[in-house]
């Protein structure tokens, strides 16, 4: 079962017409709006302010699907739950992504939805603390304390799953660094889907000009913001510089043509060297946190049977933990 949970993974699925014709859309559309907007404080306003009005938009949810809005503390979130027969004792803390200043638990049903069915249990999808109001670690504070709310609530840490996108993957590797670091018992794994793990300033960047959806050069602006004052080496400001050793099985996934690719290949290959079992995935072509465009991408809705895989793997390791030390006590 170990090889089942590390390993590396090169789907060659054909890439799909959707997929072509989406990456085309993306290159003429957000990759250069992108550029033009965030160069200020102003610009970000506007990004910001033209994300909540998506959200103000109803997506269109499977009759299965509940949401029911949270309240933890200084931050909010929402439970998210598809199909039936789900196991309630069970939980996925979700952390959306968005580059620490824009989007929502809403606006990533598309993949929390998913998770939920694939996970076989409720989603609870965190609104955490965003810039430029508030600072990378009040948005850790707000994970932190979600996790723990949890743990009060009578999970046991075996029974939760972390997963987040681009800064919610930056922020899911952090939480487990920092719930180590703390001594807090861990969670049974982590997912994460494109994370920004090196916000330092010795990053190189791969695929420059191939990422059809973000410009490196704001990603690097975003970084000095977001880490102004702040050690950018840090692990729980850029995890791909943490160890790693005691952390739960990961899962990676990225795109060959991410500007992030790289970053996510680092955190796989220093938390090895660690002794943590990681699936590394990448996929031919596919943008970043390609999962959320499940509702028009094959491979999208593709990845969430490998994160399946994935879940089942933990789960039989688990087992198998159970069943020897059983075996030695007797």
């Amino acid at each position: 079962m170990g090889n089942e949970l590390n390993r590396d993974v090169h789907p060659e699925y054909p890439v799909s017409w959707q997929a072509a014709a989406l990456n085309g859309l993306l290159r003429g559309t957000m990759k250069p709006m992108t550029s033009l907007l965030l160069r200020n404080t102003t610009g970000m306003a506007l990004a910001s302010r033209v994300m909540g009005l998506g959200e103000r938009v109803p997506g269109i949810l499977p009759n299965h699907v509940t949401i029911e809005q949270e309240k933890f503390g200084a931050c909010s979130g929402e439970w998210v739950r598809a199909g039936d027969g789900l196991d309630e004792g069970k939980v996925l803390l979700y952390f959306h992504g968005g580059a620490y200043f824009v989007c929502s638990a809403a606006t990533h049903r598309p993949i929390t939805w998913r998770l939920s069915l694939t996970a076989d249990r409720p989603v609870l999808s965190l609104d955490y603390r965003q810039g430029p109001v508030h600072t990378l670690a009040e948005s850790l504070s707000d994970a932190l304390a979600a996790y723990e709310c949890l743990l009060e609530r009578g999970y046991a840490p075996e029974d939760i799953l972390l997963a987040g996108d681009s800064a919610g993957g930056h922020l899911t590797l952090a939480s487990l660094l920092a719930l180590r670091d703390r001594g807090m018992p861990l969670p049974a794994a982590g997912v994460c889907l494109s994370p920004w793990s090196d916000l330092s300033n010795s990053r190189s960047r791969v695929n420059h000009w191939s990422d059809p959806m973000l410009p490196a050069g704001r990603v690097d602006w975003l970084a000095r913001r977001w880490t102004d004052g702040l050690d950018p080496c840090d692990p729980l400001v850029s995890p791909v510089y943490g160890d790693y050793t005691g952390i739960p099985p990961l899962m990676i996934v990225t795109g060959s043509t991410e500007v992030l690719r790289e970053e996510g290949q680092r955190v796989a290959l220093s938390a090895r060297e660690n002794g943590v079992p990681v699936t590394y995935e990448e996929w031919r072509r596919m943008p970043h946190v390609f999962a959320i465009l499940a509702d028009v991408l094959p491979e999208a809705r593709m990845v969430f049977k490998h994160i399946s895989r994935f879940f089942d793997a933990v789960e039989s390791r688990r087992a198998g933990a159970v069943l020897s030390d059983a075996e030695a006590a007797a």
